[in-house]
């Protein structure tokens, strides 16, 4: 999902770095011509015509290259958060979707030994333990364990 935007920065970036060439070469060019000329006034155009301009497009490309730098960390910060906001949604619809339905249906109980709590058959606490075992009668009716807060399953007992 890439934004219009990163498409119109590059061309700020390569023109930034066009521009930095271009004044790179000019600034090169005007320094030879000047250190080939022993007088100042035979200096003056090579610095008028190569150096001065150089030194602009050197300017106007470092100021290209950070503007398109900058443009191109916002875009991706609306990217980004473009796709925070679609994952928020899609989380807020499956948490909807999972508060409307139980967690856990399954009418057989199981308890881990040790425990406190017993639980339905499918859940997510005690699926796919090893360890647990069926919920004893006796253990039940003396009050001993209480129902999961997650499965609920007291609904079954009463």
């Amino acid at each position: 999902m890439r934004t219009g935007r990163l498409r119109t920065v590059h061309p700020v970036l390569w023109a930034g770095w066009a521009a930095l060439a271009a004044g790179a070469v000019l600034c090169v060019i005007g320094w030879y011509g000047i250190s080939g000329e022993r007088y100042a006034e035979r200096q003056l155009p090579y610095l008028a015509s190569c150096t001065v301009p150089g030194a602009a497009l050197i300017i106007a490309g470092s100021v290209l290259l950070t503007h398109g730098r900058g443009a191109l960390a916002a875009a991706r910060v609306e990217e980004l958060h473009g796709l925070l906001v679609a994952a928020e949604s899609a989380d807020a619809d499956e948490s909807r979707q999972a508060a409307a339905l139980p967690l856990a249906v399954s009418g057989d109980l199981l308890m881990v030994p040790g425990g406190t709590l017993w639980h339905r058959a499918d859940c997510p606490l005690v699926s796919g333990k090893v360890e647990a075992v069926p919920v004893d009668a006796k253990l039940l009716q003396s009050g001993e364990l209480g129902p999961c807060p997650i499965c609920e399953p007291a609904d079954e007992t009463d």
